[in-house]
């Protein structure tokens, strides 16, 4: 299966078709794309950079699942931007415009017998194929989902299928278990649980309390750091994080180097300071894109 194309001037541009889509919940949708190729190559941890037009800005999703007999890849976002919401618009049987990949360093799975995966709201989708591989190879999987609200829960099932075991927290109280991640981690930890590992994707908020939790206990943790990428080579300085080791402070760069980082080294602060510097304008963005779509 090639993805279909065509030619302007001198040029073929491949097109990629959009196999499968279901919503998640109001504001997160999952999509499978025919994309053979990547779908031969692509590791949990992993991304791809897609286009929806030829006009479009390039934005960064990870790779939540691939099917290597159909050669598709899933994907699932949500919804926040003016290409989030362009790639929302698109239905089943319509085309996007880029679809490369895989790119990042997959998840170090190596030698882990027993694992904790916490992943937070739409992180889920990243956590979700990682525990996936753990259980996949063998490992006891614990695994802790948070999210602000009944409404906003994604993927339980698919948790609950690759996980020893399963805990579900809402900010609210509005289903499963009341407050955030790090209650149940600290229950765990403080009870004697040993884990090889603790993998943590979500808001950096989330992942920073996480970090904070574990430390005391000296557990290992991988935090999976996905700000703005770009170009996806490291060429461009979008993703660029700051690590502190042995009070050096090293830039790495999330697309090539990661996304997967030791947590215990991550200036979480300057993260989500630099992470903020672009609501402003990926609002607009939204708000525009939105009042085109329901003029046309």
């Amino acid at each position: 299966m090639i993805a279909p194309c065509v030619k302007t001037g001198q040029e073929m541009i491949f097109l990629y078709k959009i196999a499968r889509k279901k919503s998640l919940n109001p504001t997160v949708t999952q999509m499978e794309i025919e994309a053979p190729l990547v779908a031969a190559k692509a590791k949990p941890g992993q991304f791809i950079i897609l286009r929806v037009n030829e006009e479009g800005e390039r934005i960064p999703l990870t790779v939540a699942g691939t099917n290597k007999e159909d050669g598709t890849v899933k994907i699932i976002f949500q919804i926040v931007g003016s290409t989030t919401a362009l790639l929302n618009a698109k239905e089943q049987g319509e085309y996007i415009q880029d679809f490369a990949g895989p790119l990042g360093v997959p998840t170090e799975t190596e030698g882990i017998k027993k694992v904790c995966v916490v992943g937070g709201g739409v992180g889920c989708a990243i956590a979700m194929p990682v525990a996936e591989e753990f259980h996949r190879l063998g490992a006891e999987v614990t695994s802790i989902i948070g999210f602000r609200n009944k409404d906003l829960v994604i993927l339980e099932d698919e948790f609950k299928a690759c996980s020893d075991k399963l805990v579900v927290m809402t900010d609210d109280g509005s289903y499963a278990r009341h407050g955030n991640v790090t209650v149940p981690l600290k229950e765990m930890l403080e009870a004697g649980e040993k884990f090889d590992l603790i993998v943590t994707i979500g808001p950096l908020i989330m992942m920073k309390f996480v970090t904070l939790a574990a430390k005391p206990f000296g557990v290992p943790v991988t935090a999976s750091m996905n700000p703005i990428m770009i170009d996806g080579t490291g060429m461009c300085g979008g993703c660029r994080i700051t690590l502190v080791k042995d009070g050096q402070r090293v830039t790495k760069f999330a697309c090539v180097d990661g996304p997967d980082f030791n947590a215990y080294e991550i200036d979480f602060d300057e993260a989500m300071s630099r992470g903020r510097m672009y609501q402003d304008f990926e609002r607009h963005a939204y708000e525009e894109t939105c009042n085109l779509l329901n003029k046309a």
